[in-house]
């Protein structure tokens, strides 16, 4: 399955993007607002300059306390973040995923930002993928 297919399952609500500058207590209120774990850093909507997680947040307030919710999402957000392409296979990404020890990829395509796809969508597609090979191979065994 590819990265395209998988948008195309998703509900098309768009990547949430939030300006560099916006606070991490606003940051952490569009997360837990929108029911999502990640928020794409960008000041234009369509290049990613980086990406803040929850995991990101916890580990902040872990160290600083909550001082750091004061803080822009510039200092806590990743900046080196991996992006992948329409036409990338899902089992590239899932293991770039689990290498790299993310949750979240933008998704890019002509150098603007398309989509965000999630680990958990791509184990979701995968495992469709899975169950319609089974299917195809139970047919074929009991001579469908």
């Amino acid at each position: 399955m590819l990265v395209h297919q998988i948008l195309k399952s998703k509900s098309d609500d768009g990547v949430v993007t939030l300006p560099p500058g916006t606070t991490v207590a606003r940051a952490a209120e569009v997360l837990a607002v929108r029911r999502i774990g990640s928020v794409v850093v960008s000041t234009d909507g369509k290049t990613p300059a980086g990406i803040l997680s929850e995991r990101d947040i916890v580990r902040e307030l872990g160290r600083r306390g909550p001082s750091c919710l004061s803080a822009p999402v510039d200092d806590l957000m990743t900046r080196n973040i991996e992006v992948c392409s329409l036409d990338d296979r899902a089992d590239d990404i899932l293991s770039r995923m689990t290498q790299g020890r993310f949750r979240h990829m933008p998704v890019m395509e002509n150098g603007e930002m398309v989509g965000l796809i999630s680990i958990g969508d791509v184990v979701k597609a995968r495992l469709a993928e899975l169950a319609m090979e089974k299917d195809a191979l139970e047919g074929m065994i009991m001579g469908h």
